[in-house]
């Protein structure tokens, strides 16, 4: 019995050593995928075969193993079997490899790749991807949307997209949706992604065929496997389009392609109420559809006699939308006038490129007149010590030219006279200083120790009321209520710049920090100043408002 046993088994277990390959298709397109099956037959301690060779030609999505065993007509049989989900790389005729496992080797098999849509049953796929461009050819640097769009008449999940890069362009993702689309009377889910490209150069620009990954079923949340659902490569077909270079035509001096490009102008308070030494916010935008805000240029310097301008760095925008990219540029400058008059700023003009009429237009923002009231700034008086030398001229008399002794020596006494006369009222005038200034040493003291908790406060509008009081009490021969009239009588550009700082911290919209530290410089300038407008700085060392 044991031997007919034994003999029984032989046969068996020849048979059962195998390993054999097979497909479901062996005509797929490049966008599809197909199954192939490997099973071993014979004893399995583990391992599996070199399926490395495989990634040559195909992308393996995913793959799964079982063990089974069966009895069939009394026969029992066991084996091993390997799925594998395979996605080509390329068109063409390619081959599955052969394959080694214990040392058996199945048969290769041919597999005819064609292109997206080609295939047999192309027509009735499930889900498949197309890419569509907005433009049949584009200038350089002008806009060019892709929309990649994956079709779909089966659930998917798990969708992972390859971000659409484009070799010599700059890419950005603009827009994603989702809505549905009959075609042929067949309803499709859709998921649509926009692109916009930004070609460098002129010439060719290829865009790559996109590869998704999807997978196909219901998910069950109570499977750890979901061996129901299918993994599934969709790829799309692969565009050129031509680029052209910058018309000869064109005499703009920055080359701007753009569906459309406006200047807009706005100013932070109404412009007639334009006064000497008040600042006023100036604010331009250059906004153009279908261009980068980084592609937007400076706009020209002001420069007018009279006016003085204090820009702020511009801030660039992009807004991204369906249509693309709309770039914007804002460029804000305070302007403080120093004269009363009619003053104009001249017109601004940008040429640019109609991508969609294909012709050079241009946009001007037309000149802008406002009319400024108050009185203007004065400088302060130069210095009566210089008019000392020209007291003592008769030194200066070529004695020997003049010829009469008693003249000259009369001339010298008038001059001499005259000399300590000036000296007594100079003496007389200092004297008389000291006195008024040290009963207000404490007032002036008070009035510094104010200014000085108002600026560690970085309250404005403290800061403001603070230095007013400081400059009436520093200054009393100047008539001001308020810093602009202050400003008016004193002269001083520290004070015309303290005045800007201030009144951007308080009115500006939206409203500019304080920078504290640049106001404590121009305040500890103020401070070395002479406090009488018309002599020269006074003697000793004046008192720091800051440490």
């Amino acid at each position: 019995m044991l031997l007919l046993l034994a003999l029984f088994c032989l046969p068996v277990n020849s048979q059962a050593s195998d390993l054999s390959a097979n497909v479901d298709r062996n005509k797929i397109g490049i966008d599809e995928t197909l199954n192939l099956r490997v099973r071993y037959s014979g004893d399995e301690n583990g391992g599996q075969p070199d399926f490395e060779l495989l990634e040559q030609d195909f992308d393996i999505l995913s793959r799964q193993q079982s063990n089974q065993y069966r009895v069939i007509n009394g026969r029992a049989e066991s084996f091993v079997e390997w799925i594998l989900t395979l996605a080509p790389k390329r068109e063409g005729e390619l081959f599955i490899p052969s394959l080694h496992f214990k040392g058996q080797v199945s048969d290769a098999i041919p597999i005819k790749v064609s292109e997206a849509g080609s295939a047999p049953d192309g027509a009735k796929r499930k889900a498949f991807m197309e890419i569509e461009l907005d433009k049949d050819e584009v200038f350089v640097q002008e806009q060019l949307l892709v929309k990649v769009r994956l079709y779909t008449t089966i659930g998917l999940h798990d969708i992972a997209t390859e971000p659409l890069q484009v070799a010599g362009a700059h890419v950005e993702k603009v827009d994603e949706q989702r809505y549905e689309r009959k075609l042929d009377g067949v309803s499709h889910a859709v998921y649509e992604l926009t692109y916009a490209v930004f070609p460098d150069s002129s010439g060719q620009l290829s865009i790559p065929a996109l590869t998704y990954v999807a997978v196909a079923g219901r998910r069950d949340p109570f499977s750890l496997f979901n061996r129901n659902s299918q993994r599934l490569r969709l790829r799309s077909q692969g565009k050129t389009i031509e680029v052209l270079p910058k018309p000869d035509s064109y005499s703009g001096a920055h080359w701007l392609p753009a569906a459309s490009l406006g200047i807009v102008q706005t100013w932070s308070q109404d412009p007639d109420t334009f006064a000497v030494g008040e600042p006023i916010t100036r604010i331009l935008t250059i906004r153009a559809e279908g261009l980068r805000a980084a592609q937007l240029p400076p706009l020209p310097k002001l420069d007018l006699q009279g006016l003085k301008t204090y820009p702020d760095q511009p801030q660039q925008e992009d807004q991204v939308g369906p249509n693309g990219v709309t770039g914007s540029r804002i460029e804000t400058t305070a302007i403080v006038a120093t004269q009363p008059g009619d003053y104009q700023l001249p017109a601004i003009t940008l040429t640019w490129w109609d991508t969609k009429n294909k012709k050079q237009r241009t946009t001007q923002l037309p000149a802008f007149r406002f009319k400024v009231s108050g009185t203007a700034a004065t400088t302060p008086p130069s210095q009566e010590s210089g008019n000392l030398p020209t007291l003592a001229t008769p030194s200066t008399i070529n004695l020997e030219k003049q010829g009469h002794f008693w003249r000259n020596l009369a001339i010298a006494a008038i001059a001499s006279h005259l000399l300590w006369i000036l000296y007594f009222y100079r003496l007389n005038q200092k004297r008389t200083k000291l006195q008024t200034t040290n009963p207000n040493s404490e007032k002036k003291e008070q009035h510094e120790g104010k200014l000085k908790k108002a600026i560690e406060s970085e309250d404005p509008i403290h800061i403001q009321q603070a230095l007013l009081e400081w400059l009436q009490q520093r200054w009393p021969q100047a008539r001001g209520n308020n810093l602009s009239e202050m400003s008016h009588q004193l002269g001083f550009e520290e004070l015309v710049e303290l005045q800007s700082l201030l009144s951007a911290a308080i009115y500006q919209e939206p409203i500019k920090p304080l920078n504290t530290e640049k106001l404590k410089i121009l305040i500890r300038q103020l401070m070395e100043r002479n406090s009488d407008l018309n002599t020269a700085s006074e003697q000793g060392e004046l008192p720091k408002l800051f440490t």
